[in-house]
């Protein structure tokens, strides 16, 4: 359907969900069109994907401020409403389906930021750009049927790559002195020991140079380690 250049993201950037991108379907990399199209039924429906990603501070404290503060899953279910009311205001006629979150679907979220150019790979194991650091995460995936113009991707390189004395590594209690790097499997062993200091954060992270006037709050920070650490707890407890 015939739709503007650009749409107007203004609803989602004041509530913190201030990274958009959007995909020409049939432009995408076959391995990512693929596992996009096997989550739908219609894929055939949609022409366009939009990736809605937060960076900084503010949707934390847009979900704090909502009607999902307290809610078993606040920002999943704060993220999903807002986009909702955003696609019902801006284009109510459009087919839309989130993809993400959405239960037993699994998006390539970050092959998709890397088509944006948003997601580099860091050495403590979390997406990096240069203008959020690492302080920004995947929220929302959207297939539309839109003729939007499609995104330009962000064509910085990896602030990575011209950091010399790394100092996520330096830190890192999980890092492999003879390597260089920080191993999956010593992090989460780290973070189970007694007396661990990356249960409730990652030192990795929070060493990291790039853009700290984006860290999270603390608040934020407890909650988002708090959960990824209960659900190791309990990975261990199934093995």
């Amino acid at each position: 359907m015939g739709m503007s250049a650009v749409p107007n993201f203004y609803l989602l950037d004041e509530c913190g969900l201030n990274m958009q991108a959007i995909f020409n379907l049939a432009e995408l990399p076959e391995e990512i069109r693929i596992a996009v199209e096997d989550q739908v039924q219609d894929y055939s429906d949609y022409t366009q994907l939009i990736l809605i990603a937060h960076g900084g501070r503010c949707m934390w404290k847009a979900v704090q401020a909502s009607e999902f503060r307290g809610v078993a899953d606040p920002i999943d279910s704060f993220s999903v409403n807002r986009v909702k009311r955003w696609a019902a205001e801006e284009m109510p006629e459009v087919c839309s389906e989130i993809i993400y979150p959405a239960p037993n679907r699994i998006v390539p979220l970050q092959a998709l930021g890397g088509l944006a150019g948003w997601h580099h790979d860091s050495p403590f194991r979390i997406g990096i750009n240069w203008k959020w650091g690492s302080w920004f995460a995947y929220r929302v995936a959207v297939l539309v049927d839109t003729d939007f113009d499609p995104t330009e991707r962000m064509d910085d390189p990896s602030p990575c790559d011209s950091c010399i004395e790394k100092p996520c590594l330096t830190v890192c209690p999980a890092c492999l002195p003879d390597c260089g790097e920080i191993s999956m499997g010593c992090c989460i062993n780290y973070r189970l020991s007694d007396g661990s200091a990356c249960k409730t954060q990652c030192l990795a992270r929070s060493a990291c140079p790039v853009a700290p006037e984006h860290r999270y709050s603390n608040e934020q920070i407890d909650y988002h380690y708090g959960r990824s650490m209960r659900t190791i707890e309990a990975w261990q407890k199934n093995r």
